[in-house]
């Protein structure tokens, strides 16, 4: 009796963890839509437009992941979330997938039962000054008032780095990023920190962009990447996997004008890639083309690195430590074999 006892506990542990790993993708398919927790006022990364069209960086992630599952990049939902909400609403299942210009930290990815599926973006934290301000250089920086928000890495980070440079500073800390910019932008304070990223958004949204600089300190390490919740292992391949295809796709010089030609190409990586051979995507419940899906409808990682945060948009950014690996930069990726 206690031998079949025993046999029948791990049978429910073995088809709880079953049903957990499926069920993230079938209820997505289900409801026909991804749900995405995306910031909402990031230029860049995630914000409508003029006329309620969702763009940015974290965005086309997003739109990339619906492509893969249903071969339609349009069937996503975006939901505008804090800071302060926005693991709760991951971790209470409102949304199905965090890509809020969010960074992995350990805490992050062990107490909030968080699975990190990779970085997107390679970021770091740093400091933007009215030119009236004089300085150059964030160790001119003692004294100085800065905007903070609150909920974010960016806290810590300021208080180490002017306590290992032996200065001093007052912190203006607020709740959100459009209240501490607005702030910023009446002169209320002297500086404005967050990650570089965002300095180049917000910068973009003050009254006088020109008057105001990014200082070239990098004071911290800020990988930024989609996040879903623990436990479904499926699910957060499928992330990850989303993101690597991306990358991959620019290597391998796959791009959304020349993906058909490339479904005839002799080169073994593309094949795999496009799903000409192998069965990848049927091993995660999707289909055989789901990259292919995504590089035909998104593009490649460089395509929507360029499209909204690169050197021809109001952000202005080069590729940096965002370049492909073989490009110097530090964007890599395992391959699809």
């Amino acid at each position: 009796m206690r031998r079949k006892t025993w046999i029948c506990a791990i049978l429910a542990v073995f088809l709880c963890a079953s049903g957990a790993v499926a069920g993230m993708l079938d209820t997505v398919k289900q409801r026909g839509v991804v749900v995405a927790g995306v910031s909402g006022k990031v230029p860049g990364f995630s914000v409508p437009d003029d006329k309620g069209v969702w763009r940015g960086l974290d965005v086309d992630f997003c739109r990339a992941l619906a492509a893969a599952i249903f071969n339609d990049a349009e069937k996503v939902k975006f939901v505008p979330v804090t800071t302060k909400e926005r693991f709760t609403a991951l971790q209470t299942g409102e949304i199905d997938v965090l890509s809020r210009n969010t960074t992995w930290t350990f805490e992050r990815d062990v107490q909030q039962g968080l699975d990190f599926a990779g970085i997107l973006f390679f970021d770091g934290q740093g400091f933007m000054v009215n030119k009236k301000l004089g300085v150059n250089s964030a160790k001119q920086l003692d004294g100085a008032s800065i905007c903070i928000q609150t909920g974010t890495t960016t806290e810590k980070n300021v208080s180490d780095y002017f306590a290992a440079n032996n200065m001093k500073f007052k912190p203006v800390v607020f709740e959100s990023a459009d209240e501490s910019t607005v702030i910023y932008d009446s002169g209320r304070c002297d500086v404005y920190t967050t990650d570089t990223s965002g300095l180049a958004a917000r910068r973009v949204t003050l009254s006088k962009p020109e008057d105001h600089i990014i200082l070239p300190e990098v004071i911290s390490k800020e990988p930024l990447g989609p996040a879903v919740r623990q436990g479904d292992n499926q699910w957060a391949d499928i992330v990850r996997w989303t993101l690597f295809a991306l990358i991959n796709a620019e290597e391998l010089g796959v791009t959304s004008k020349n993906v058909d030609e490339m479904l005839k190409s002799n080169n073994p990586e593309i094949k795999q890639l496009l799903g000409v051979e192998g069965n990848y995507g049927e091993q995660f419940g999707l289909t055989k083309d789901w990259a292919y899906r995504i590089v035909k409808q998104v593009g490649n990682y460089g395509e929507i690195f360029d499209r909204n945060v690169g050197p021809n948009t109001a952000l202005k950014l080069n590729r940096g430590q965002n370049a492909l690996w073989t490009r110097g930069g530090l964007i890599y990726a395992p391959p699809i074999r």
